[in-house]
């Protein structure tokens, strides 16, 4: 492929909607220096776009999760534009300034997680004018009002070990259930995860709530590049262009998708979450995807200051599987140390 070269442009220049290709950097104004956050943006519309109709794939909401980013870098260069039918939208680094610094909020400038910037006013009061809250209005303006699917790309960071899934939240509607269950298999994980919508400020809630087939995953950890989840995260948006009919041509399933073994578990229940209660350091004695019964332990957190007294054991809140743990062995008090997954039908079934 020719090198890409890409305009730096404000969001109210971007053009999503003409046909063709275009590479962009997206310029949100620097909150200390005189400069700009650079946001990539890449953009393919084909013939038959539509109104309110396109998929965006966001990789680094999270500046320290890397799989999603590589993932778009090369379907930034694989997708063939001629082959584009609908609207397509990849953001390989949605959070510029977390990126950088390779942290999960934006600590060098308003220390906000972005995954939690999606609240009333972002971007547009003065107690939430930071760069983070502005990344959330420049999506809610700019992004929303073109696309019907959304994929968030994320992996555990520093903090956790996964098990590699694709995931989101319990709904009540069956219909969009169904449908962003199928396009979440599609990514070839070992699961497909339902996870608790208790936090407010989300990205992939809000994109819920608007009706959007939304994706998000667990595609590694320890803010290093894993193989299968770049493998996981590259599929699974490529399978929803095609699927979707936003991309011609044909898709085949891979991994735990096309031999049947994959699996869907939820953690809804807060019984689902053992909470660390003292700050310690951390030892599995399981890995993630193990099935286990409740009260079983998983895992041991040790005391050093109190070196001589026995670990405390990190039990099973219910049975099901390891879905996640400590990663890093310093766990501070209150941290959701293990997290284990009932194992529920699929509802496409």
């Amino acid at each position: 492929m020719a090198r890409i070269d890409r305009r730096i442009v404000r969001p109210d220049r971007l053009d999503l909607d003409s046909p063709g290709r275009r590479d962009y950097w997206v310029a949100l104004e620097h909150d200390s220096i005189w400069g700009d956050h650079l946001i990539p943006l890449t953009v393919m519309v084909g013939p038959q776009a539509r109104d309110g109709r396109g998929l965006v794939a966001f990789g680094a909401n999270h500046g320290n999760e890397y799989e999603g980013p590589m993932a778009l870098k090369a379907l930034i260069r694989e997708i063939d534009p001629a082959a584009v039918v609908g609207r397509v939208i990849l953001v390989p680094v949605l959070n510029p300034s977390a990126f950088k610094s390779g942290t999960r909020e934006s600590m060098a400038d308003d220390g906000v997680n972005l995954t939690r910037a999606f609240v009333d006013g972002a971007g547009t009061t003065p107690m939430l004018a930071g760069i983070t809250h502005r990344i959330a209005a420049f999506v809610r303006e700019c992004i929303w009002p073109r696309v019907h699917v959304v994929i968030d790309l994320h992996s555990g960071g520093p903090g956790y070990r996964l098990a590699k899934c694709s995931s989101f939240h319990p709904l009540d509607d069956t219909e969009q259930t169904r449908t962003i269950e199928e396009t979440a298999r599609w990514f070839g994980t070992p699961f497909v995860l339902t996870y608790q919508n208790q936090t407010p400020g989300l990205l992939p809630s809000e994109a819920e709530r608007l009706g959007k087939i939304t994706v998000g995953t667990e595609l590694g950890c320890g803010a290093a590049v894993d193989i299968d989840g770049v493998r996981y995260g590259r599929q699974g948006v490529l399978a929803a262009l095609i699927r979707h009919g936003l991309v011609r041509g044909t898709i085949a399933p891979i991994a735990h998708h096309a031999d049947g073994t994959q699996r869907r578990a939820e953690i809804v229940s807060r019984a689902c979450f053992t909470v660390a209660p003292f700050t310690g350091h951390y030892q599995p004695l399981l890995e993630c995807g193990t099935p286990v019964e409740a009260g079983q332990v998983v895992g041991l957190l040790h005391d050093f200051e109190r070196i001589d007294e026995e670990p405390w054991p990190v039990r099973a809140g219910v049975t099901g599987v390891v879905v996640a743990q400590g990663y890093a062995a310093r766990t501070p008090q209150g941290t959701h140390v293990l997290v284990v997954g009932n194992e529920v039908p699929w509802a496409s079934r």
